[in-house]
C-alpha cells in the first residue's frame, strides 16, 4: 500500500527532524517537573501562614512576602519558559506533519490506483497531535460556568452580610468556599468573609481571610483591595511594621489604583518610614 511505499521516506523524514527537539522535549520535562516542585512549595507556604495563625502573631509580615513574591517570580519564569520550548517543540512536530502530507500526496499522483480522497489525515509526527502552546502574555481565561446553586448560596451569604448579620455571612462564605472549590466567585467571597468577620470585630481571622483572598489570585481583581485590608487589620492587631510592609506591597503592585492611595493614606497614619 502507499504507506508502505511511503517508509523509507518516513525514516527519512524522522532523522531529518533536528536533532534539538528531542533535547528540548527532554528539557520542558524537567521544567515541568521543577514548576510542579516550586507550585507545591508556594501552595505550603500559603496554607501555613493561612492555617498556623501566622498573620495574629506577626510573622506574615516582609519575609514571607518575599519569599511569596520570589515564588511568584520563578513561577511566571518557569511558566513563560515551559511554553517557549513547548511552542518550538509543536511547530517541529507541526511542521514534520506537513512534510510528510505533501510527500504522501505526492506519492499517490505518481502511484497508480492511487486514489487521493480515501488518504485521510497524515498521523502526526511522533504519534501524538500537535498542540500550540499559549503565548505567556495570553494566558487562558477561567471558566465562567457556575454549578447548581452556586449563586444561589453566594448571594444568600453576600445578603446576610449587607444586613449587617457579620457571623451568619461569615459563616455562609465559609460554607460557600469549602462547597465550591476553584469558583469564579472565590476571591471575592473570602473577601467578603474578611468584611463580615471585621464587622465582628475578629480581627485577627479577618486578617487571615485577606491574606488567604490574595495568596488565592495575587493577580485577582480584589487582590489590591484584600492585600490593603490585610495591611490594615495587620495594623488594627499592632504588628505596624508587617503593616507597613504590607501596605507598601499594595502602591508597588497596583500603582494608582484607588487602593494605593488609600494605603498611602494608611502608611502615614501609622507612622511608617
Amino acid at each position: 500500500m502507499i504507506r508502505s511505499a511511503l517508509a523509507a521516506l518516513l525514516m527519512t523524514v524522522a532523522l531529518a527532524a533536528p536533532v534539538t527537539a528531542q533535547d528540548r522535549a527532554q528539557t520542558l520535562a524537567d521544567i515541568k517537573a521543577e514548576l510542579a516542585q516550586l507550585s507545591a512549595e508556594f501552595n505550603a507556604l500559603k496554607a501555613e501562614l493561612v492555617t498556623t495563625g501566622a498573620v495574629a502573631s506577626g510573622s506574615a509580615g516582609g519575609s514571607a512576602l518575599q519569599r511569596m513574591d520570589a515564588m511568584e517570580a520563578a513561577l511566571s519564569r518557569l511558566t513563560a519558559k515551559a511554553e517557549e520550548v513547548e511552542l518550538r517543540v509543536s511547530k517541529v512536530v507541526q511542521d514534520g506533519t506537513n512534510r510528510l502530507g505533501d510527500m504522501e500526496f505526492r506519492l499517490c499522483e505518481v502511484t497508480e490506483g492511487c486514489d487521493i480522497g480515501a488518504l485521510g489525515d497524515t498521523p502526526p509526527l511522533g504519534g501524538a497531535a500537535p498542540t500550540q502552546a499559549a503565548a505567556p502574555s495570553a494566558p487562558a481565561a477561567p471558566a465562567a460556568e457556575l454549578a447548581i446553586g452556586e449563586q444561589a448560596d453566594f448571594d444568600r451569604a453576600k445578603a446576610a452580610l449587607d444586613a449587617g448579620k457579620g457571623a451568619e455571612a461569615a459563616r455562609l462564605l465559609a460554607d460557600f468556599s469549602a462547597a465550591y472549590p476553584g469558583s469564579p466567585l472565590t476571591q471575592e467571597a473570602q473577601v467578603l468573609r474578611g468584611d463580615a468577620l471585621a464587622s465582628v470585630n475578629e480581627t485577627a481571622d479577618a486578617a487571615r481571610a485577606y491574606l488567604e483572598a490574595f495568596s488565592s489570585r495575587p493577580d485577582g481583581a480584589l487582590a489590591g483591595r484584600a492585600l490593603l485590608r490585610l495591611g490594615e487589620k495587620l495594623g488594627a492587631l499592632g504588628q505596624i511594621n508587617e503593616a507597613c510592609v504590607t501596605l507598601a506591597e499594595v502602591g508597588t503592585r497596583f500603582p494608582g489604583s484607588a487602593e494605593a492611595n488609600e494605603s498611602a493614606s494608611q502608611r502615614t497614619a501609622l507612622s511608617c518610614p
